[in-house]
């Protein structure tokens, strides 16, 4: 399963692989064997980079409040009242975002400025997007940013869009970050940096007694 947006990628690429395939198989062109071998190889490569990217596997939630993104945890910090877990995605990452928690979506805003590499601390300034969701432990947020390479954010939900723990809620092109930021009054961070996780079903969080 594709990603959606995923088409206006793969498809040019890939049908301009089959062609040039055609083309080497016929014999249309023999004395340019080499170079539209060059260029099919290029084409299929490009072909097969874009569905590993664009991949999208149907996932279980796991328990408590789960990863909004697949990746390494960057860092976890508290910030007053609230927990920041900030997720770094790699281009060989699925790089659809899902939602953490059961929630509507109450507003959806796009701010900053600028396009910092994503694992820098004053990338948390870039432009990126903020999705609050109203859900029962209160105000939660998920944050996509983006960095240096990953400047498009895609989103697959609006405002008053209601939905389940790891549903479906965007992506990013090309990697970077995505931040979870809780309430601390009501959950406490199962995860630590440096850990691998996976939207959806890996825990990030657990809800206190």
């Amino acid at each position: 399963m594709f990603a959606p947006g995923a088409g206006r990628f793969l498809g040019p690429a890939a049908s301009v692989a089959v062609v040039l395939l055609l083309v080497l198989a016929g014999g249309v062109l023999p004395g340019a064997t080499l170079v539209v071998a060059g260029l099919f190889l290029v084409a299929a490569g490009l072909s097969a980079f874009f569905a590993i990217f664009f991949r999208d596997p149907e996932r279980a939630a796991g328990p408590g409040i789960v990863s909004a993104a697949d990746g390494r945890v960057r860092a976890v910090e508290r910030s007053g009242d609230v927990w920041r877990i900030s997720v770094f995605m790699n281009v060989s990452n699925v790089h659809v975002n899902r939602f953490p928690i059961d929630g509507r979506v109450e507003s959806i805003e796009t701010h900053g400025v600028g396009h910092r590499p994503a694992y820098r601390p004053d990338a948390a300034h870039n432009v990126q997007r903020s999705y609050r969701l109203v859900t029962s432990l209160g105000s939660v947020e998920v944050v996509q940013m983006t960095g240096i390479l990953a400047r498009r954010l895609v989103s697959f939900v609006a405002v008053g869009s209601v939905a389940r723990k790891a549903d479906r809620l965007g992506m990013i092109v090309l990697g970077s970050r995505v931040d979870v930021i809780l309430p601390a009054s009501r959950v406490v961070p199962v995860v630590r940096a440096g850990q691998s996780v996976r939207a959806g079903t890996s825990s990030i969080a657990r809800e206190l007694p």
